[in-house]
Order: C-alpha cells, then sequence, then structure tokens
C-alpha cells in the first residue's frame, strides 16, 4: 500500500547533515512508491505559541501563519518523518516551536506512523535527551487504538558536526531503509 509521508526538516543548513538523511528516508521511499513531501521548517513562518489555549476551544490557532497548512499536511500524511540536528542535547529551536504549535490540530494527528532522526557532533549516548524529547512530544498525540503516536524506527545520525560529515555516516543507509520500509 502506498503511503503519504511527510518530512518535517528543521536542519537551519539547506544540505545539512539531518537534512541529508531526510533526503536519503525520502529516496528510499520513493522507490517503492510511496508519496513524500519534505518541508524545511527553517523556510516556515511559524510563530511562537503564545499559550492563549484558544485553540482549544475554536479548534484552529489565532495565529495565521505557515502553520495552518503544516498541520493539514500532517493530518493528511501516514507516516511523519521529525528530523532535526541536535544543539545542547535537545531538539533545535525549529522543531520545538513547530511541535508547540500542533496543539491546534492534536486531534487531527491520530494514528500516525513516526520516524525520528536527529544528527549531531557527539555519540550515539549523547543524543538520547533529543530523542526522549522526540518521544515525549509522541507519547502527549491522541491515539484510538494506542497509548500514543507510534514510532517506527529511529536514525542517529552520530559524529557529524560539520557540514557533509554524514555521508560516510552508516546512518545514511539506515534512513534509506527506513524509507523503503516505511
Amino acid at each position: 500500500m502506498n503511503k503519504n509521508i511527510l518530512i518535517l526538516s528543521a536542519s537551519p543548513r539547506k544540505g545539512g547533515n539531518s537534512e541529508t538523511l531526510c533526503d536519503q528516508f525520502a529516496k528510499g521511499a520513493q522507490e517503492v512508491g510511496h508519496t513524500v513531501e519534505k518541508i524545511r521548517l527553517h523556510e516556515q513562518n511559524i510563530s511562537f505559541c503564545t499559550g492563549c489555549a484558544a485553540c482549544l476551544k475554536l479548534g484552529h490557532c489565532v495565529q495565521n501563519d505557515d502553520m495552518t497548512a503544516i498541520l493539514e499536511k500532517m493530518a493528511q500524511a501516514d507516516v511523519i518523518v521529525l528530523a532535526t540536528p541536535v544543539y545542547y542535547y535537545t531538539m533545535n529551536a525549529q522543531m520545538k516551536v513547530m511541535i508547540d504549535r500542533t496543539l491546534a490540530g492534536q486531534s487531527r494527528i491520530q494514528n500516525k506512523e513516526f520516524y525520528l532522526i536527529a544528527t549531531a557532533a557527539d555519540g550515539k549516548a549523547d543524543m538520547d535527551l533529543t530523542f526522549e524529547g522526540l518521544r515525549g512530544y509522541l507519547r502527549c498525540l491522541p491515539n484510538a487504538h494506542l497509548p500514543n503516536a507510534k514510532e517506527m524506527g529511529v536514525v542517529y545520525g552520530a559524529d557529524a558536526f560539520e557540514l557533509g560529515d554524514i555521508q560516510s555516516n552508516p546512518a545514511m543507509q539506515e534512513a534509506y531503509e527506513f524509507g523503503r520500509g516505511a
């Protein structure tokens, strides 16, 4: 069955290491017939959540920015890939701002499969806090059949700091294979 895959890339560097892993995932997914769209969060106009909670009453955010379209694409996706570089042992600001803003459409992001991708200058052990933060988000998503959203795979792009460091990393093949198996 062909799936609709949405990749949310938080890399601020075009062609950065985490974005390169996104492209590998996309390549694998497209080769087996899935539809893939990648959104570079750095290129989107996404304001901070103001904590007004109006979305809980209205069913949508009162802010008028690119997050409305992103939420719609998330709702339509079968698979969502969250990809971020690691900044100070956690996800970067672009990813966190996007996550915070999904409260407005959280009820529409149900029963999704998620893949998590991160890249860092340090080793795998130092990336665990980042993945725990992303898993915390998944635990908050409503799901009719499971206690939270379904994590399908994690790609550790460790030891990749400089642009292009990821090219010789085993994470390249892992991202590709996850894309093929999505």
